[in-house]
C-alpha cells in the first residue's frame, strides 16, 4: 500500500509542476475543498475514489491517463487545439451550476449540427 500511496501523491504532484499549479488551483479546478487536497499531501494519505476522480476532472484527464505513467501534460496538451484549450480553460473558471447549463447548451447545440 505504501508503494501505491506514493505513486498516487507523486503522480499528482507531477501533473501540479507540469502545468505549475499550486494544491489551491488544483482544488478550485476538481471542485474539492482546498483543506482536504492539503490534507491529503500533509498526511500523505491515499485519495479515496472520488476525490481522485475529481481531481482527474480538475486535471481534464481520465483516471487511465492518470495511472498511465507515461502520459504528459504536454501530450494531453497537443490532442487539443487552441480553441480546444480556450473553451476548456474557460469552463474551469466556471460555478458548478454555470458548467451544468453550459453542458446543457452544448448538448442541445450538438443536436441540432448536420
Amino acid at each position: 500500500m505504501e508503494q501505491e500511496k506514493n505513486f498516487i501523491l507523486m503522480r499528482i504532484e507531477q501533473f501540479l509542476d507540469e502545468r505549475n499549479w499550486t494544491i489551491y488551483r488544483l482544488a478550485k479546478e476538481s471542485d474539492l475543498p482546498y483543506s482536504s487536497l492539503n490534507n491529503i499531501f500533509v498526511r500523505n494519505t491515499v485519495p479515496g475514489f472520488v476525490t481522485l476522480e475529481k481531481i482527474c476532472g480538475g486535471l481534464n484527464i481520465s483516471l487511465k491517463q492518470f495511472f498511465d505513467d507515461e502520459t504528459t501534460v504536454s501530450e494531453l496538451s497537443d490532442i487539443l487545439d487552441s480553441d480546444e484549450r480556450e473553451v476548456i480553460s474557460i469552463y474551469r473558471n466556471l460555478k458548478a451550476s454555470d458548467k451544468e447549463l453550459l453542458k446543457s447548451y452544448l448538448s442541445g447545440l450538438s443536436k441540432r449540427l448536420p
